[in-house]
Formats: structure tokens, sequence, C-alpha cells
């Protein structure tokens, strides 16, 4: 097994990635694991190291504008997915080259249609951003009806993405990485009921995401990308002259994904 700790490989993969607009929180695997069933396990040891990549909102205008404008993207597959990719891989290949590193997207999914990782509870347990979900709110007010839950992230309340989870198969860490806990910016119960129900309810208005003063929010440029429908997205990029207006829109590599998932 491999002897590198998680603060170098935190602090190479922060170097690389921090400039384009993205965040790395370390984790191991078994924090993960712990709070799910068998059935969405990593297939790795307890001790393994893990890191989650968040998107900021500068991401739009430091790596995926640019992304466009050097025309690294192909067809058939969601431009935002693509630079992701292109600047993850870019960096594993460069940085870890002698490492096994096994990359989950947030959109991608296994051949039993589950997700690789479930990202937003990966975010959880790195301290990155606190999830919250229905079981979260005591004396809930919905009944029976399901809630889906949300991460909060202390300095961008709900402007931000979680992009990916790079498992380093063969780097083991111990007692030098503890569990942090993700920081609670939505202490109160009321506070929990609007977040949730705004996520629920309204997502389209964008309200859930300011549920604690951020520090950052998107540009208007980025707003408009997307709240965009994904199928119409490809004729804003041509309109803003990104993309050749004779080019046919490429199928959706993320068209699994829910409208509301993917206004990220």
């Amino acid at each position: 097994m491999a002897t590198s700790s998680a603060a170098s490989v935190t602090g190479l993969l922060d170097s690389c990635l921090s400039k384009l607009g993205f965040e790395v929180y370390p984790l191991k695997v078994g924090w993960y694991n712990a709070l799910l069933p068998p059935c969405l396990h990593l297939p790795y040891g307890d001790d393994t190291l893990a890191e989650v990549v968040l998107s900021t909102p500068t991401m739009f205008e430091e790596a995926f504008l640019p992304f466009l404008e050097q025309k690294n993207y192909e067809k058939l597959s969601d431009p935002i997915d693509q630079c992701v990719r292109l600047h993850i891989t870019s960096v594993t290949t460069q940085c870890f080259p002698e490492q096994k590193v096994d990359v989950r997207y947030d959109y991608e999914l296994l051949p039993n249609r589950k997700p690789k990782f479930l990202a937003q509870t990966a975010a959880h347990v790195s301290g990155a951003a606190f999830y919250y979900q229905q079981s979260d709110v005591t004396n809930q007010p919905w009944a029976d009806k399901k809630m889906f839950g949300v991460c909060v992230h202390p300095k961008f309340g709900g402007w931000f993405a979680i992009r990916a989870l790079l498992v380093f198969v063969d780097i083991m860490v111990g007692s030098e990485l503890v569990q942090p806990s993700p920081p609670n910016c939505v202490p109160s119960r009321e506070g929990r009921i609007q977040l949730l129900e705004a996520f629920n309810f309204h997502w389209q208005d964008w309200s859930f995401r300011d549920v604690v003063p951020p520090l950052r929010t998107y540009s208007e440029k980025q707003k408009e990308y997307f709240s965009a429908r994904p199928d119409q997205r490809f004729a804003l990029l041509m309109s803003w002259g990104f993309l050749p207006s004779e080019d046919e829109p490429p199928e959706l590599s993320s068209a699994t994904h829910s409208q509301m998932n993917k206004l990220s």
C-alpha cells in the first residue's frame, strides 16, 4: 500500500484545482460507508483515502468559459460535465501518475442504475457541507410526504455543486485523518423547514440557495445558463458565440438527471 498522507494529496489537488474554482475535501471510505446500506458501499477498505470535489461560484468563469473558448468540448456530452472531467483527468494524470485513482462523477450511474456515489453524503462526511434531510426536522409538518434533502455550504449556501469523488485505491490513512463535523449552518427547526420546503417546492426561484448569507453567488451569465433547461443550453452557448451555430445540439450525457439536480 502507498504511504502518502491525506494532507499531501489534498494539498496537491487544491493547488491545481482551487484556481479553477474547485474545492477539495478528504475523507475516509469508512466514514461514507458507515452511513449507507451495503448495496451503496464503495468497494474499498475503511481507511482508504478519498477526496470530494466541489465547484464554487467562480468555476463558471475560471474553468467553464475558458474550456469553451479553447474548443475543448466534444459532441455527445454535457459541456459542464466535460469541463469537470477534463480538469480532473488532467490533475490526476499529471500529479498522481503512479496512483490508482477511481474517479466517480456526480452524473454517472452503475449498470444497476444506482449512482456511482452519493454526492451529498460524501460532502457531509468530509465536512464540506451539511446535508440537511427530512430526518433532521423534529415534529415534521409534511405528514407522509417524501422530502428530498439538500447540502448547505458554510460560505456559499446553496451556490455550489458536488462534482466528483476521487478514491485513491492504494492510499491508506490512519489516525492522521480525523472526521470533521460539517458546519451546521441551519441549526433551527424553522430554518430547516424553510430550507427543505424551498428546495422541494420552489427550487426554480433559487431561494433555497440563500438560506445562509452567501459569500458569493453565481454570476448573471451563470444563472442564465443553469436556469435554462438542459436541452436549451446548447442554443444559449451558440447565442453567446461559444458553439458554432451549424452544429447539431449533442445528446446530453446527463439526461438521466432531473431538472432539479441539474440546476447546479
